[in-house]
């Protein structure tokens, strides 16, 4: 893991002795009581954190040194403040006195000393004292000279509430709350960092501060925000930047905490609200139009009506709606286009919480919403914007009584079909259907009709999205889906393999040769097979549950079998298959069940061609196959014909072995009178004669070429499926017999084609002979291979009313005892 030099530095840190440790902490006393430190302490400060880090033992520092590096914390180097909270990390516990330095000395506070002292915190009562020292350090003001510390005194605070939402007191949250909408509106509107209008000649004097700019160049004539620009900021602008990236989250955590002193009533809130949207848009347009004092003097008296967390929602919203008109304005520069997109997210997320807090303010916000859909909306670069738009209409919608059709054919239509190859959209969406199904379901039913859309991410990028579709599949699985859906995620392969020629075919011109010597971008462009990729690539359900000549279009894509996107697709189908049948069990009714058990026994031969692929499906079918009959033993009765047909195929026994064991064993389990009185005497011997010119043929000659022997546990199936008819109806146990002894007559002979395993002839002699035995008396035969449910049922050796535990204990001691 570490290269020979790093771990011959381990070695030492590791063996160093205790005289010449002593001997390094006083040299490194000596190099802190300089002023200027040099490259030989940083050289020293990293040694002494590979000493401490290298060794499994926690080492106590020296008092004088523990005291410099704490000093150390507020290094204006930001290299000496990394190393000196690393060395303290390693150490014991600070003292009191020490942290209690730490802590007081808050103007001088940054992120690594504040990293030390969460981890040293012990308690929730050293957090809740941390947090009230940085409150109180926001009232005061930094002395002249002194390092801007609020800066950092947010992002601490986040980190706090974030751990512990409790060490916040209800003064603490208004407190706080005031000072938030007064960074958020009220920052200064002038840059900072000793801007100058002037030019060379100017004089100190004269030199008069720039006001801010919006992103394309233009003055700005509103209050500041995250995307105003200048040559420098100040502190209080910095601190609107803080602010604005911890507003969601303040929101989020303290909604729950309500002052008992401000309470409003909904009505009165909504009719304030209406209020101020009256204000503003009657004041906007002053004679300074879209200027601060504007702004502030159409707000002002209503505003301050409200408490101070409804003032933050107020000024949130206010500050949002600014973002978004400053959204319009064409960015200068590309970095600053993402800008807007990334603040675009964030205020419509504000704007949504602010909106589920106070459902008086959806009136003001949706017309600013609806409006900025309808200018993204045909922009699929914005999609990753238009997500937190969906929220905002999933949420608000039904209150507003607006029409959402048109957003949920644009997120579950277009999204999936043309931007399945973005990752970041990908993980959005499933995230957002993830965390609201429910409200999806109710308010947006139509979704389920987008399945085919939806499963184009699966296909694109499997191992990635495959936990989020095993939380999804459920919600699409209904009795109206449940055919077509299966047939959909049996073809992912198929469809992972068409959407990578797709793109292949849009960045390859026919004339590129680059696009020459795949035989399946050919056919993709190909308008005769045009029909079958036009299926796969449908954007709605309901068109039919697959398409014909399946087999055709497994040949075409047969190169793109070994295709790393398909074959990771591939692994990720009988994952979500066990989810489906886990699903459509409790929704279906005997019609779907029974209809169900002919689509697996014909896909059992229509996948794309991966072994690997086949063989785990064939599994997952069989393992389903018995839990359907089992529920429901009818279906074998129903099915008889179909079933007969399978097991009557001898191709079957050596493409399809895994499914063609489990029907021969429902056949001999379930085609008795006992469990179905439509069974007859005439179903009984057609089955029989079905699986016995099976059995006689695979035992009677050598496998087809390109085959393998079957496997002994099909030969024993077909065989116990056998006995268990011929003991339901007598008549047919002669010709078991004959063959069960012709059986054991060739195995003496030696060698036989259709086993090459000793072992595996052995058992299966072995088992014939046990049915021949059984079969000598037909009403034991009977008993044995098909016992009545009472004697399946009960658990003898656990029954208290019964001699047998008592006995089964003597036994035991007995046995133990010798």
């Amino acid at each position: 893991m570490y290269s020979h030099g790093s771990e011959s530095l381990i070695k030492q840190a590791r063996e160093i002795q205790e005289p010449e440790l002593q001997k390094f902490y006083s040299r490194l006393v000596k190099l802190l009581q300089v002023k200027e430190l040099s490259h030989e302490t940083l050289d020293s400060l990293q040694r002494l954190q590979l000493i401490l880090s290298a060794n499994k033992y926690t080492r106590t520092l020296p008092a004088e040194l523990q005291q410099r590096l704490v000093s150390l914390l507020s290094s204006p180097a930001e290299q000496l403040q990394v190393l000196s909270s690393a060395v303290l990390r390693e150490t014991l516990p600070l003292s009191g006195e020490e942290l209690n330095y730490i802590q007081e000395n808050t103007s001088q506070l940054n992120t690594h000393a504040t990293a030390l002292l969460l981890s040293r915190a012990g308690s929730r009562a050293d957090l809740s004292k941390l947090c009230a020292q940085l409150i109180s350090a926001l009232e005061s003001r930094p002395s002249e000279g002194s390092p801007p510390s609020l800066m950092f005194t947010l992002p601490v605070l986040n980190t706090l509430f974030t751990l512990s939402p409790e060490c916040l007191t209800k003064d603490h949250v208004t407190l706080l709350s005031k000072k938030l909408v007064d960074w958020l509106r009220y920052a200064s509107i002038v840059q900072g960092g000793g801007a100058s209008s002037g030019g060379f000649f100017m004089g100190p004097r004269s030199r008069q501060p720039l006001p801010i700019a919006e992103l394309d160049g233009s003055v700005s004539g509103d209050f500041f925000t995250v995307l105003c620009v200048g040559q420098g900021f100040t502190e209080d602008q910095w601190m609107n930047v803080y602010s604005f990236s911890m507003l969601r989250h303040w929101l989020l955590s303290y909604d729950t905490v309500s002052s008992s002193s401000t309470v409003v009533d909904t009505a009165n809130r909504l009719q304030l609200s209406l209020s101020l949207s009256h204000s503003l848009s009657n004041d906007d347009r002053s004679e300074v139009e879209g200027s601060v004092v504007s702004m502030v003097s159409a707000t002002s008296s209503s505003s301050r009506l409200l408490p101070p967390k409804e003032r933050l929602r107020e000024k949130a919203f206010q500050y949002c709606q600014r973002l978004i008109e400053q959204c319009d304005r064409k960015a200068q520069k590309k970095a600053d286009t993402e800008l807007q997109k990334a603040c675009l997210v964030e205020a419509v997320c504000i704007l949504d919480c602010v909106c589920v807090q106070d459902p008086s303010m959806v009136f003001r916000a949706f017309p600013c919403v609806k409006a900025l859909f309808g200018r993204l909306s045909s922009d699929l670069s914005f999609a990753r914007v238009l997500v937190p738009i969906t929220q905002f209409y999933l949420n608000h919608g039904e209150l507003a009584a607006v029409d959402c059709g048109s957003v949920w054919k644009l997120v579950f239509g277009q999204f999936p079909a043309e931007l399945f190859n973005d990752p970041f959209l990908t993980h959005e969406l499933l995230r957002f259907l993830r965390l609201n199904l429910e409200s999806v379901k109710l308010r947006a039913p139509e979704f389920i009709r987008f399945f085919p859309n939806i499963l184009k991410f699966l296909a694109w990028n499997s191992p990635a999205v495959v936990e989020d579709f095993v939380d999804l599949l459920p919600s699409l699985v209904t009795a109206g889906t449940a055919v077509e859906l299966l047939h959909s995620l049996l073809d992912l392969p198929c469809l992972s393999a068409t959407l990578v020629l797709q793109l292949r075919s849009s960045c390859l011109p026919l004339s590129d040769p680059g696009g020459r010597g795949l035989l399946s971008l050919d056919a993709f462009r190909n308008p005769s097979f045009r029909g079958f990729f036009l299926f796969l690539l449908r954007t709605e359900s309901g068109l039919g549950d697959t398409m014909d000549r399946l087999n055709t279009l497994h040949e075409l894509l047969a190169e793109a079998a070994d295709w790393p996107r398909v074959v990771q697709c591939s692994q990720a189908v009988p994952v979500l298959l066990h989810v489906y049948f886990n699903t459509v069990i409790t929704v279906a009714d005997e019609k779907l069940l029974a209809h169900l058990i002919l689509v697996m026994l014909e896909r059992s031969g229509l996948l794309l061609s991966m072994a690997t692929y086949s063989r785990e499906v064939h599994r997952v079918f069989s393992c389903h196959l018995l839990r359907f009959c089992k529920l429901r033993p009818s279906l074998v009765v129903d099915q008889s014909r179909e079933l007969l047909e399978f097991a009557g195929t001898t191709a079957n026994v050596y493409r399809k072995e895994e499914v063609y064991t489990h029907v021969v064993w429902l056949l001999g389990e379930y085609l008795s009178a006992s469990t179905d009185s439509r069974c007859s005497v005439s179903l009984i011997t057609s089955c029989f004669e079905a699986l016995e010119a099976v059995l006689f043929e695979i035992t009677s000659s050598a496998p087809p070429p390109g085959t393998v022997c079957p496997a002994p546990r099909v030969i024993t199936s077909l065989m116990s499926a056998l006995a268990k008819l011929a003991s339901r109806s007598h008549d047919l146990i002669p010709r078991v017999s004959l063959f069960l002894s012709k059986l054991r007559t060739i195995s003496r002979s030696g060698s036989v084609p259709w086993c090459d395993d000793e072992e595996d002839l052995v058992a299966i002699v072995t088992r014939g002979e046990e049915l021949w035995a059984l079969l000598k008396a037909p009403s034991v035969a009977q008993s044995v291979l098909t016992p009545p449910p009472y004697v399946m049922t009960p658990r003898w050796h656990r029954d208290i009313n019964l001699a047998m535990p008592l006995q089964l204990r003597v036994l035991t001691k007995l046995t133990h005892s010798q």
